[in-house]
């Protein structure tokens, strides 16, 4: 017969191998079927994960500072991945130009995927949503700039405009043509 403190040690056995399965990026229904313990029970047991590390401050900054460090780590893999579709764009190389906007779409599917298991996004819809409005406010911003520059007398109310949706700390700069 298992005395109370076995039960804790398997308990807590079964709990991390469930959490070192979920952090390899598979699902609760995957787990189960690896581990032969039922979808729900899998559930449960990185619901009481969750809640452990949620509890506990030193966890949770050390989180944080891992999220944050793998989201700069996405970030400046997709700045390398535009760096090479520019070059792919001036050689005129489409295959390596092709290859490069896709792996820029995995490295941010990747991201996504990373911040909505941290539950810091709510759903995938939602991030693409929002990258898409992010795109467009850019290309827009670059019109209205654009337009600024090429006319000067109504540069300064363009330039006050835009001021206005910057982001903090965020420097417009337009050259004028001479």
């Amino acid at each position: 017969m298992s005395s109370p403190e076995d039960k804790v040690v398997q308990h807590l056995d079964t709990v991390n191998k469930v959490v070192g399965e979920y952090l390899k990026g598979n699902d609760p229904t995957k787990i189960s079927k690896q581990l032969s313990i039922p979808r729900k029970q899998v559930v449960e047991y990185l619901n009481e994960w969750k809640q452990m590390a949620s509890a506990n401050d030193t966890i949770r900054a050390r989180a944080r500072e891992a999220l944050a460090a793998a989201d700069e780590h996405y970030g400046r893999l997709i700045s390398k991945s535009y760096e090479v579709i520019d070059d792919a764009d001036t050689n005129g190389d489409l295959r390596s130009k092709a290859g490069a906007i896709k792996l820029v779409m995995d490295i941010e599917s990747k991201r996504i995927e990373m911040l909505q298991k941290a539950g810091l996004l709510e759903n995938k819809e939602l991030a693409e949503e929002m990258m898409e409005i992010e795109r467009k406010q850019d290309i827009l911003k670059q019109i209205l700039m654009d337009i600024a520059s090429e006319h000067p007398e109504i540069r300064d109310k363009i330039m006050s405009r835009l001021s206005q949706v910057a982001s903090q700390g965020e420097t417009i700069t337009v050259v004028q043509d001479v």
